[in-house]
Order: structure tokens, then C-alpha cells, then sequence
């Protein structure tokens, strides 16, 4: 029994001197101190991130999903701070901890490569902002709407409004095409008129269908020119600018109506044709 008692259990202390009431007494402060170390960093970490995620409310011109990432990363690193301190209470090498960290850090960082490059992706993404929720992007072969961008992948919402999730070291990586960013686009369309239409009618029918309609802007002027002599038509080429939310819609109306402009003014709209000649006998 005595050298069951005299056995060194922790930090060179034996079972009798861990009966005492001084080491009881040590402990028990050893624990209150952990607790309140533990309360305390978890109120700061708290309102440390509140204070910051608010600083990106407050201010419209600051991107809020720019500070609740800031945030996240300010409450993780008061947290970690907080684990350390409360090992040091109790008499842990600390240095030794983060050695051990370090190393499975490095461990885990080989093994989740592909995480860890859309997580880096995402923290590129995040600070630079080349897109935003809302914007309507085609990103690696993706078309949509962004709906939402965090550390691992980017969720977009395609024309028929089917989830479409990419992993940011694919946006990242990729050729981003986003057609959001500018407040106006230039349509562009080319009308093909018959070889006997009277081209400067044609030219007027054009002009004025499309500049009637309030979506086309006048500043840039627009272009409207014979650019090329196919076998069957003459073809013009007409550039108007737009506001980008009106592209689509201004580019399919003035489609339909200036086909039917034409086809009221008498001016030819050719289509390829072909001749069959049966052989004789």
C-alpha cells in the first residue's frame, strides 16, 4: 500500500500529496480560475464579433458578408487564446501545445488539399469581391444568379432556377464573367434585307422601331450600317446601349418588332431557298 501511495501520478506529485488540503485547495482555485478564464473569453470572443459584424451594418458602402467573415475569424482567435490560458492554469507547457498544434495542423492541411484551396479560394473571393450576391455571372461553364458565397463553394441559380454549387477554387481559378457589375450594355443585332430593298428605308424602319422604344439610349449614339453582302442579303448591323437590367428583354422585343416593321414597310426579309431539278429519264 505504501508504494501505491508514494507512485508519482503528475508533475513529480504523489497520491499522498494529492490527498492533501493544500494541493485540494491549489486545485480547486486551479479550476475556478479555468472557469472564469472560459467565461470571460467567451463573452469577449462574443461581443467582439457582434461589434464587428455591426461595423459592416452600419455602413452601406461595406460589404456585411466582407465583416462576418472578419468576425468569425476575431471570435475563433480570442477562443484559441482562451484554451491556451487555461492550460497555462493548470500548469501545461503551453509552447508544447502549440508545437503539437502546429504539427497537426500540417498533417491535416496535406490531407484536405482540395478543402484548403477552396477555403483560401473563398477567403480570395471574399476580400476582393469580384462577384456579389445578386450578380448574374457565368462562371466555369455555369450561368445564374450569385445566391450565396462562403468558404468552401459559391451557390448560383441558373436560368431555370436549379442550384448550381461550384467550389471556389474553381471561381477562383476561372475566367468570371459578370454581367452585373456595369449599369448599361449594348445590344447588338444583325437584320438581313433582300438584294432589291431600298436600303436607306430599311435603314429608316430600323432606326426608328428600335430608337422609339424608351429603353434605347441615345448617348452612345447608336450604330446602324450595311457591314456585310451575303449570297442572299444584305445585312445590317445595329448596336444600341441599354441598361443592363433591360438587355434581354429590350433585345428579344426589338427582334420581333422590327421583323414586322419591315414586313409592313414592303422591304424583303430573304431566307435561303432551294431548287430541286428532277433529272429526265
Amino acid at each position: 500500500m505504501e508504494d501505491v501511495i508514494e507512485t508519482e501520478l503528475w508533475q513529480g506529485k504523489t497520491i499522498a500529496d494529492l490527498l492533501t488540503l493544500e494541493f485540494l485547495v491549489s486545485a480547486a482555485g486551479s479550476v475556478i480560475g479555468a472557469i472564469v478564464i472560459l467565461l470571460l473569453g467567451w463573452i469577449i470572443s462574443s461581443w467582439l464579433q457582434h461589434r464587428v459584424e455591426n461595423l459592416g451594418k452600419r455602413h452601406k458602402h461595406l460589404d456585411e458578408m466582407l465583416f462576418e467573415f472578419l468576425a468569425s475569424i476575431v471570435r475563433y482567435v480570442v477562443l484559441g487564446f482562451t484554451v491556451l490560458f487555461v492550460l497555462n492554469t493548470f500548469g501545461v507547457k503551453t509552447t508544447s501545445v502549440v508545437a503539437v498544434i502546429g504539427a497537426a495542423g500540417l498533417a491535416i492541411g496535406l490531407a484536405l488539399q482540395g478543402t484548403l484551396s477552396n477555403v483560401a479560394a473563398g477567403v480570395m473571393l471574399i476580400l476582393f469581391r469580384p462577384i456579389k450576391i445578386g450578380d448574374f455571372v457565368v462562371i466555369a461553364g455555369e450561368m445564374g444568379t450569385v445566391k450565396q458565397i462562403n468558404l468552401n463553394y459559391t451557390v448560383l441559380a441558373d436560368l431555370s432556377n436549379v442550384q448550381v454549387i461550384v467550389p471556389n477554387s474553381e471561381v477562383w481559378g476561372n475566367v468570371i464573367t459578370n454581367y452585373s457589375v456595369n449599369p448599361t450594355r449594348r445590344a447588338e443585332w444583325t437584320f438581313g434585307v433582300g438584294y432589291g430593298a431600298n436600303l436607306k428605308t430599311a435603314e429608316e424602319i430600323i432606326r426608328g422601331t428600335i430608337m422609339a422604344d424608351e429603353r434605347a439610349h441615345t448617348d452612345p449614339e447608336p450604330f446602324i450600317q450595311v457591314t456585310n453582302l451575303n449570297d442572299s442579303s444584305v445585312d445590317f448591323l445595329v448596336r444600341v446601349w441599354c441598361s443592363a437590367d433591360d438587355f434581354f428583354a429590350f433585345k428579344a422585343d426589338m427582334t420581333r418588332k422590327v421583323k414586322e416593321a419591315l414586313d409592313a414597310g414592303g422591304v424583303d426579309i430573304p431566307f435561303p431557298t432551294r431548287t430541286i431539278v428532277q433529272a429526265a429519264e
